[in-house]
């Protein structure tokens, strides 16, 4: 078992290497007739694409997405759809110093534990540039979904600066290339990451995931949860450290009737007061917005150096030149809205296939 494939009917395998000639996907369980070409795919690349602002990694990738097959005269055909982008501004000899050393943080260590090798130029797979794939894959699903189900993603916080949810402006998100919904925190945001970044070090950041539209009832008790999909499939992003949904880690401080979601009936049909289950409940959608956030940690790729040892057991200090982001978690908003796509259109298939064409109650 290599486990480079996720999801159930709607799955999706990723292939490559950060400095490897090229990356790239295979999507199968797409249905047929889905319109779809490479210009329902590129702009959510676009989106993710490094070398944007001073605040990422400077590599110039222009994340080209080729589709090879699957598709005919514009629509998928059900067969496995295959994409793939050319690796084009690899520079592996930045990682020359760290062939035999361990970066801490990292998962260097881990992988050559585990297969006795690792691809030490740019990290291999464990590199954030495998992610690109996945916001290919999560365009793909957001036509299976059509315009039924929207999904936004935002940073809502950078290291120990959170943004103020009085003040979250959704529409300012793609205005801005932190993906800030929050126009007070974001010049604090600037400045704190200019500072992070003149140091040669990095930080961590929060990520929110909102998806609306999404019908009840998908999902399946115990095993085949929704939020649980969902938590595996945030928590699989490179450098993702913590995943909750709705009031996550919160709840715990919350009362029975703090945490409860009210009911009442409104025009014949079910309407809840608030939120904090993130619209799942007993792993099944409820009608609401599904809400989830995930913690990614800092960079570990940094000038600072950082005691460590080698391959060969000797103690050193690892720095780590190339060009890296001081805060990966600014383009992971992106993956994280793919992945949801990608979950909710495994559900919503898994779902027809379960009940057939019986529509769910729509609350």
């Amino acid at each position: 078992m290599s486990y480079n494939t996720f999801g159930h009917l709607f799955r999706v395998t990723t292939w490559g290497e950060s400095h490897g000639p090229a990356i790239g996907c295979v999507i199968d369980g797409c249905p047929p007739r889905v319109p779809l070409d490479v210009a329902d795919i590129q702009p959510w690349l676009d989106r993710r694409r490094p070398g944007q602002s001073k605040f990422t990694t400077q590599r110039q990738e222009a994340d080209q997405v080729e589709i090879l097959s699957g598709v005919f005269e514009g629509r998928t055909t059900g067969t496995p759809i295959s994409l793939i982008i050319r690796n084009t501004d690899q520079r592996s000899r930045d990682y020359g110093d760290i062939a035999t050393r361990y970066r801490p943080g990292h998962a260097d260590v881990a992988y050559d534990m585990k297969y006795g090798i690792r691809d030490y130029r740019g990290g291999g797979r464990s590199s954030a540039r495998e992610t690109a794939m996945r916001v290919a894959a999560g365009a793909v699903a957001r036509k299976v979904l059509g315009d039924m189900i929207s999904i936004r993603g935002a940073l809502v916080q950078v290291g120990p600066h959170a943004v103020d949810r009085a003040r979250m402006d959704w529409e300012m998100v793609n205005d801005n290339p932190l993906f800030c919904p929050d126009p007070t925190i974001l010049p604090v945001w600037e400045e704190y990451l200019a500072d992070i970044r003149k140091k040669g070090s990095s930080i961590g950041a929060v990520i929110e995931v909102v998806a609306q539209g999404v019908p009840p009832g998908l999902g399946a008790p115990i095993y085949g949860k929704l939020d649980s999909d969902l938590a595996m499939a945030l928590m699989s992003i490179n450098a993702v450290k913590g995943v909750e949904i709705g009031e996550g880690f919160a709840s715990a401080c919350l009362t029975g009737e703090e945490n409860a979601d009210p009911m009442r009936m409104e025009n014949g049909q079910i309407r809840f007061a608030s939120n904090h289950a993130g619209g799942v409940l007993g792993g099944i959608s409820t009608g609401q917005p599904v809400v989830a956030r995930f913690a990614v940690k800092p960079t570990s790729s940094i000038l600072t150096p950082v005691p460590s040892v080698t391959r060969e057991g000797e103690n050193v200090d690892v720095m780590t030149r190339g060009r890296h982001d001081p805060c990966v978690g600014i383009r992971a908003v992106p993956v994280g809205e793919a992945m949801m796509a990608c979950v909710l259109a495994d559900h919503l298939l898994r779902h027809r296939g379960q009940v057939g064409n019986r529509e769910p109650v729509i609350l």
